[in-house]
Order: C-alpha cells, then structure tokens, then sequence
C-alpha cells in the first residue's frame, strides 16, 4: 500500500550503476498503481538494465529502488522472491519451454498454486489464453507460432500469477505493425480491465503514444527528460529532439513504401 514515505509504486531515486563503465548515472522517475510508464532511447542506453533493478536482479551502486511500495535496495533473495509474486516481466525472447505446449506454459506456472485444484487450473488457462485472443493455439508448441504470438502467450503467462505490475522488455521488437498494433491493444486492455500497472521498454514510439502515461528518456545512462507523453513533443533537448526527428522520418519512409 502507498506511504508517506514510498508513494509511489515503483520509483528510482538517484541510481546510478556502473560495469566497466557507467550505466546509469543518478536516474530518478516513478510510476505510480494502475499507471503506465515507458522508458525509451537507443540501444545500450540502460533500459534493460533498468528492469533488471526493478526484478532485484542487480543491485545498484549508489541510490535506492522502490518496489510495490517498499525499498528493495538491500532486500535479501528471500524477500526478493516476496516481491517477484507482485511483479513479474515479459521477456523479449518470451522464455517459453519449446517441449511444453502452449496451454502446458501457462499450466506450469500454475503447478505451485495450492488454491486451485485441477479443473480450476484448466479453467484458468483457458480463461488466460482467452484474455489474449489465442486459446486457438493452446495445443501448439511455441515453434508453430509467430514471434508475436509467442509474446501474447508470455503475457498470459505472466498473467497466472495475478501480478499487480508487468515489466515489458521491447514487446513489439521483430513483429510486423498488425501484430504490434494488437500488442498494443493487449497491454491497454489489461492496463484498463485489471488495472495493471506497468513499464514498458521500447523504441516503438506508437506503442508508447498508445500505452504509457508517462516516460523516461535515457541517453548515455542519464534520464534527460522524465515526465508525461503528451509532452514530450516539447522538449527541448537536443538528443530527444534528434530522435524524435528520426522516428519522423523513418515513418515517412514507411508510408512511402506501402
């Protein structure tokens, strides 16, 4: 539950991370329950490793992580796991089992569920897969099915175990505009319906129009602009300017082809 002390659901407060060279450099932003952030810039700019935080995946140098209302900075991994049945994250690869079908993905999560007994399980799967529009390919494996399709299901899966947040790692990243326009469609509806809340990596700046309420721009590790989409049209920095030209003029180029 929100507190005086951590409003916010998830928020960074001045992290910074560094390998062999510094990845991200006093980055703050939140999302606030039932709200959508993006984080978007070019490759190699700390997006996924700003996930990787979020999950307690990786620890920060300097600076504090809130999640689901608590400071996860110095959580052990048993307290992290406490954290991980609030949140959990969609994979750009989907991580799917390639031997499982699809409804046995889904199934397998559920295995741990002591509240459910086997026909709820099979319901729930059904109900799962339904949610996404694909219980027509429960009894495929993830081989027979698009890139796309193979998100769609990760995101059913993700979805077993009742989490409050989704982190999206570039969901529509190698699928055709149809079937990003319908991942799209799928995280609003979510979003809306159960009232998620979620972060979304992406270079899709229509995913991010779409979906997210707020972004952080990263450049170079730093976040030099965090605030809502609406404006992020007006800001002023030169590298956010630079890119949202070349969005510009990579969708002209599009239009031109069809």
């Amino acid at each position: 539950m929100p507190s005086e002390e951590y409003p916010h659901y998830i928020e960074f407060r001045h992290v910074s991370k560094e390998f062999d060279h510094p990845v991200l450099i006093d980055v703050s932003f939140y999302v606030d329950g039932g709200k959508t952030l993006a984080i978007i810039g070019r490759s190699g700019v700390g997006k996924s490793v700003t996930l990787s935080h979020i999950m307690g995946f990786l620890k920060p140098d300097q600076g504090n992580i809130i999640v689901a209302h608590a400071d996860i900075t110095s959580m052990n991994e048993a307290e992290l796991r406490a954290i991980r049945k609030k949140v959990t994250m969609v994979f750009q690869s989907g991580a799917l089992f390639d031997s499982l079908t699809v409804g046995e993905n889904i199934l397998f999560s559920l295995e741990l569920r002591e509240d459910y007994n086997e026909q709820n399980k099979e319901d729930v799967v059904n109900g799962l897969l339904n949610m996404v529009d694909l219980l027509h390919v429960k009894n495929l494996y993830p081989a027979d099915l698009s890139t796309g399709y193979k998100r769609a299901v990760a995101i059913a899966r993700a979805l077993a175990a009742q989490p409050e947040c989704i982190l999206y790692d570039e969901p529509t990243t190698m699928v055709d505009p149809i079937m990003s326009d319908d991942l799209g469609n799928l995280m609003l509806r979510l979003k809306r319906q159960l009232g998620l809340t979620s972060i979304v990596v992406t270079h899709d700046l229509d995913l991010m129009h779409k979906v997210a309420d707020s972004v952080v721009f990263l450049y170079k590790g730093e976040a030099i602009y965090f605030g809502p989409v609406a404006e992020l049209d007006t800001c002023q920095h030169p590298h956010v300017k630079q890119f949202l030209a070349m969005d510009r003029v990579d969708m002209a180029g599009q239009i031109e082809e069809t």
